[in-house]
């Protein structure tokens, strides 16, 4: 493995802890800033955020926009570290990460953008559609089928090329998990199950990516050191 491709590695997983961080530091923070909002309809949604700030909110999910990308890369550099034998894998990986990153950026930018324009032209017809808040709504199922399907199985083909030293195994083992986490995550929105859905995708998927992002920062690192030009 050449050092540009360690080194986009290392930068790539850094970034990705880093705007997961942001995401949890804003999460916690939206509760503690503003009242807990559980969705009615639109006018209801549209009176909290014209009466609460939504610096956090907003912060999230910029920091996913972001992290979407940052995945691509991190595949990218997995992919030049893989083993000629599985480096199919990786490429599998790198496919469905595309799919992730592009339906779940889609919805985080319509949030930034259309939805929260809309709202303050007051312009509301057809938008139920369009904000995540509604759980009912087209840009949630789109983000949640990126969120549970495609990172779960980007995850999963990418987890069996870390293998040998304890680092690379605990790599696969959060990996694996966080496959699994997704994947559950997904059934438990298509059960209607708010439960599911809270353990598996929010400190499931939550827990075990921002761990491997950060022994991947470790690991390529690593490589980078011994890396040649």
């Amino acid at each position: 493995m050449n050092r540009l491709s360690a080194r986009l590695g290392f930068w790539s997983a850094f970034l990705v802890t880093l705007t997961f961080l942001v995401f949890t530091v804003s999460f916690v923070a939206i509760p503690l800033t503003s009242p807990v909002f559980i969705w009615k309809d639109l006018a209801g949604y549209v009176a909290y955020v014209s009466n609460n700030s939504q610096f956090f909110q907003n912060l999230a999910r910029l920091a996913m926009l972001l992290f979407g990308s940052l995945f691509v890369i991190l595949l990218n550099c997995i992919h030049d570290y893989a083993s000629p034998d599985r480096r199919l894998l990786v490429r599998i990986s790198m496919c469905f990460g595309v799919a992730f990153a592009a339906l779940t950026g889609i919805n985080y930018f319509i949030q930034l953008s259309a939805v929260r324009q809309s709202i303050a032209l007051g312009e509301l017809q057809g938008l139920e559609q369009l904000v995540q808040a509604n759980p009912y709504s087209a840009v949630a199922a789109i983000n949640l089928l990126g969120w549970s399907l495609f990172l779960g199985l980007a995850s999963l083909f990418v987890a069996p090329v870390f293998s040998g030293s304890k680092l690379e195994r605990l790599i696969s083992i959060l990996f694996w998990l966080n496959g699994i986490f997704c994947i559950l995550g997904g059934v438990g929105y298509i059960l209607n199950s708010t439960v599911l859905i809270f353990w598996t995708l929010n400190f499931g998927m939550g827990g075990a990516i921002l761990l491997a992002a950060i022994v991947l920062c470790l690991f390529f690192k690593r490589i980078e050191r011994q890396a040649r030009f």
